[in-house]
């Protein structure tokens, strides 16, 4: 693992808090009226910045020689955001929040946490094994 993949999981881990604040907003305004849930869009800009999308859509340039050109691309960092749903509406009070896919999305974001906390307690773990190797 390399430090950029440590900027990865880091920025994970805080879309992932942000996203548990998220849902327990939503989960707190389940019975009030005219109440839009709101969610947090991070994979997908992730993906698109580790695999080189732009933020146009287009297809990424890829130098096939050295001495080609780079792409002028700038450059993408993508960030968390929280984006509200207003496209359903599944109560007669203008609620849209579901209780039970709020619930469910509370413990897959549980396990996405882990997950990312792990793998990034193994790479710390890895990197204080090799500073003090060879150490008494």
């Amino acid at each position: 693992m390399n430090s950029t993949n440590f900027n990865y999981l880091s920025r994970g881990m805080t879309a992932a808090s942000m996203r548990q604040e998220v849902i327990a907003h939503n989960i707190a305004n389940v019975n009030t009226p005219n109440y839009r849930k709101v969610s947090v869009n991070f994979e997908d800009m992730l993906a698109r910045e580790i695999y080189g999308v732009p933020a146009d859509g287009t297809l990424k340039m890829v130098r096939t020689h050295d001495k080609h050109l780079p792409p002028d691309f700038p450059p993408f960092h993508a960030a968390p955001e929280i984006v509200e749903d207003n496209t359903t509406i599944i109560r007669t009070d203008h609620n849209n929040v579901d209780i039970d896919m709020e619930m469910a999305t509370l413990a897959k974001n549980q396990l996405y946490f882990n997950a990312l906390a792990s793998q990034l307690g193994g790479y710390v773990t890895k990197m204080k094994n090799a500073i003090t190797s060879g150490q008494s």
